[in-house]
């Protein structure tokens, strides 16, 4: 075993080092998207708008697609931080929020209307001095 870490010090150095940087960034990130949400977001039983649907349509593309690809890169690095110290099923969450598949949004819906979830989305917002969600 010994061995073995020796072979693969730098990769693990490496490895940590990202792990601990995704562990901040969630951290920071988590709070400040959550109180950017609209407080209306949730009001619909389905969603409404598109995502940069006032774009030209080769920009929308590749924006969609950068977005995916984050996504997708995302739950790659989380299924890995699942062997190794890190947030990986918060990483595959955040992936999996940023891909676009049937049904996401009855999903997050379904998530953000648990009271335990609201309530604390709902602190977060009051601290920023923000409306909270409307269901």
């Amino acid at each position: 075993m010994i061995a073995w870490i020796k072979g693969y010090a730098t990769l693990l150095i490496w490895m940590t080092g990202i792990s601990l940087i995704t562990f901040v960034g969630t951290i920071i990130a988590i709070p400040w998207l959550v109180v950017r949400i609209p407080s209306d977001y949730f009001s619909e039983k389905r969603r409404v708008r598109k995502l940069w649907a006032s774009q030209h349509p080769l920009v929308r593309a590749i924006l969609l697609t950068a977005k995916n690809l984050l996504g997708f890169v995302l739950i790659l690095a989380g299924i890995i931080m699942l062997a190794i110290p890190g947030q990986g099923m918060l990483t595959i969450l955040i992936g999996l929020l940023l891909l676009d598949l049937p049904g996401k949004y009855r999903i997050e819906r379904w998530v953000i209307t648990r009271p335990a979830v609201l309530r604390s989305i709902n602190w977060l917002r009051r601290r920023a001095r923000r409306a909270p969600l409307v269901l």
